[in-house]
C-alpha cells in the first residue's frame, strides 16, 4: 500500500508517540494483564520485534479498495493501529470474537468521547462526527437508558404500513422526476433524495426541504475538510426543525419526541433529533445504493429479484453482512487503559469497531455461502448500543427497492460493478454515483391502479392515517408509558404483522 510520508519529527508526531508508548505497553504488560487470552504473551513478543505502521483511514486509496487496508490491519492480530485522519490514532477491531468482547462489556468500555477530544485541535474536522453531544449515541448507563426509551417509544408509533406508504410516495415522486428520461443517477438522484423525503416526513418538514439535509449530512459524513461546514448547517436544520415543532405540534418524531412522558427538555430532544435524523437517512441512503449496485452487478441476481422468485430482503442482508454502510463508526473508548486481546489499549485513544473489515473478513471466509437469512452479522452492532430502529430502517429499504424495480424492470447500469467510485472518509461505504439507463416512463393512473399507488397530498403535514384499521406491528417495544396511536387519535391498533423481521438480532 502506497503511503504518503509521515510528518516531520519536529515536534513528535502524535500517531509515532502514540505507538511508542503502545509497543512498549504491550510488550510489558500483555502477558500479565490480558487473562483469558492466552495468545498475549506471544503477541507481545511479537510486538516487541518491530513498530507497527498505522493504516491510514484518511487516505484517498481506502474509499477505492478499503480491503487492502483491513488487511493490513488485520495483519496487526486481531486489535490493529490506524490513523482516522493525519496525526489522530486509533485502534480498530477487526476480529469477531473481540468486538463481541469489546461490544458486551460496558464496564471497560464507554461511548464518550470527551477525554479524547481534549488530546485534538477544537477545530479539528473529525469532530463533526465524533464530539461528545448529549444523545444516546455517546451517553452510557442510565442516561443512555433514559434517550434510547424516548426514542424507541417514539419510532414505535410509526406504524409499518404507513411507513411503507411514505416510502411508496416518496418513491412516486422520484420516478417521475427521473423516469422520462431513460436514464438517472441512483445516488444523486434516488437514494439520497429518497432518504431525505421519508426522514423529513417523518420528523415533520416539508418535502421542498429535502435537498438542504442530504447536502449537509453528506459534507458532515465524508468527515474531511468541509465536515465542520456540513456540521454547521445540519445543526442550523435541526434548530429550525424543533422551533417550527415547539411552536406547533403535529403527527410526528419530532413532536412525540417533545410530549415524551420522560418529559425531555428541548435541548435533549434537538439532540435526540440529530442524531436520529442523520443516523436514518445516511446509512439508510448507502443501504439503499449499495443493495442496488450488487442486484444491477449480477444479471442473473436482478433476474431472480424482478420475477419474484429471490426476496430483495435477501440482497439487503447481503450487504449488512459483507459492506455495511457504516463501516467503522462503531467507536468506543477505554475507561482507563487496558490489556486487550493483546494490545495494550489507552484511555482516551479511540476503539473503533469495524464493522466493513468483519463484513469483508466473513465474506471471505465463507465464500458468500451464508443462509440469505443468516442474522448472525454485526452491522446492527451488539450489546446496549444495538441499533434500536432496525425494522424499521428494512422495511425502508427493501419497500424501496421493490418500489423502484416495480416501476423501472428493465435497470441497466452503465458501468460494471469493479468500475464504480466511492465516496471518501473513513466512517462510510457509500457510492459517489450508480448510474443506470432503462427504458423512458412516466407514471399514469393506469400504472397506478396497476401498482396500487396510494394518492397521498404531496405536503406532508397530510395525515390520512386517521382513517387507516389494520395497523401491523413493528416489532419495536413499547415502554407502556406513552400512549400508543389509537389511544391518541382513534386509530384502530394492530391486528396482524407484516413487518420485515431478521431473526437473531
Amino acid at each position: 500500500m502506497n503511503q504518503p510520508p509521515t510528518s516531520s519529527p519536529e515536534p513528535p508526531h502524535p500517531c509515532r508517540t502514540f505507538l511508542t508508548e503502545h509497543t512498549a505497553h504491550t510488550a510489558h504488560t500483555a502477558h500479565t494483564a490480558h487473562t483469558g487470552h492466552g495468545e498475549g504473551v506471544e503477541r507481545a513478543k511479537a510486538v516487541r520485534s518491530r513498530e507497527p505502521e498505522p493504516v491510514r483511514l484518511w487516505e484517498d486509496g481506502f474509499a477505492a479498495d478499503p480491503h487492502t487496508y483491513y488487511a493490513a490491519l488485520r495483519a496487526q492480530g486481531p486489535v490493529g493501529v490506524a490513523e482516522l485522519g493525519p496525526g489522530v490514532p486509533a485502534y480498530v477491531v477487526t476480529d469477531r470474537r473481540a468486538a463481541l468482547d469489546l461490544l458486551h462489556d460496558d464496564a471497560t468500555w464507554s461511548r464518550d468521547p470527551r477525554p479524547w477530544e481534549a488530546t485534538v485541535p477544537e477545530d479539528h474536522h473529525l469532530l463533526g462526527m465524533m464530539r461528545w453531544r448529549p444523545n444516546a449515541l455517546f451517553a452510557d448507563g442510565a442516561v443512555h437508558v433514559r434517550y434510547r426509551r424516548a426514542l424507541v417509544d417514539s419510532f414505535g408509533l410509526v406504524e409499518p404500513h404507513d411507513l411503507r406508504e411514505r416510502v411508496h410516495r416518496a418513491v412516486d415522486i422520484l420516478v417521475s422526476r427521473i423516469g422520462p428520461a431513460g436514464r438517472a443517477d441512483l445516488v444523486s438522484e434516488f437514494s439520497r433524495p429518497l432518504m431525505s423525503l421519508i426522514f423529513n416526513n417523518l420528523f415533520g418538514l416539508p418535502d421542498s426541504s429535502s435537498d438542504r439535509l442530504h447536502t449537509s449530512l453528506a459534507k458532515l459524513m465524508e468527515g474531511g475538510e468541509r465536515s465542520a461546514e456540513g456540521e454547521a448547517e445540519y445543526g442550523a436544520y435541526v434548530f429550525e426543525l424543533i422551533a417550527a415543532k415547539t411552536a406547533r405540534r403535529g403527527d410526528d418524531l419530532t413532536s412525540w419526541l417533545l410530549d415524551h412522558p420522560l418529559g425531555l427538555s428541548r435541548e435533549e430532544v434537538t439532540w435526540q433529533v440529530f442524531l436520529s435524523l442523520g443516523a436514518g437517512h445516511e446509512p439508510t441512503s448507502n443501504l439503499v445504493s449499495n443493495a442496488l449496485s450488487r442486484i444491477l452487478g449480477n444479471p442473473d441476481y436482478y433476474t431472480t429479484l424482478t420475477s419474484g422468485s429471490q426476496p430483495v430482503m435477501d440482497a439487503v442482508l447481503e450487504v449488512l453482512r459483507y459492506e455495511t454502510p457504516l463501516a467503522n463508526y462503531g467507536i468506543y473508548y477505554a475507561r482507563e487503559s487496558v490489556a486487550f486481546h493483546g494490545v495494550w489499549v489507552r484511555a482516551a485513544v479511540p476503539v473503533v469497531v469495524s464493522y466493513g473489515a468483519l463484513g469483508h473478513f466473513a465474506e471471505r471466509e465463507h465464500g458468500g455461502t451464508h443462509h440469505p437469512h443468516d442474522a448472525s452479522h454485526l452491522s446492527w452492532s451488539a450489546g446496549e448500543h444495538a441499533c434500536p430502529v432496525k425494522q424499521h430502517t428494512l422495511l425502508i429499504a427493501t419497500e424501496a427497492i421493490e418500489r423502484l424495480t416495480q416501476w423501472l424492470p428493465d435497470l441497466d447500469p452503465l458501468l460494471p460493478r469493479s468500475r464504480l467510485t466511492w465516496r471518501p472518509g473513513p466512517f462510510h461505504r457509500s457510492l459517489t454515483a450508480l448510474p443506470v439507463r432503462f427504458s423512458p416512463r412516466t407514471p399514469d393512473t393506469e400504472q397506478e391502479r396497476t401498482l396500487r399507488i396510494p394518492r397521498t397530498p404531496a405536503s406532508a403535514d397530510a395525515s390520512p392515517r386517521a382513517a387507516r384499521t389494520g395497523t401491523p406491528s413493528d416489532g419495536v417495544p413499547h415502554s407502556g408509558a406513552m400512549p400508543s396511536r389509537a389511544a391518541r387519535t382513534g386509530t384502530p391498533g394492530p391486528t396482524h404483522t407484516d413487518a420485515p423481521h431478521e431473526s437473531g438480532v
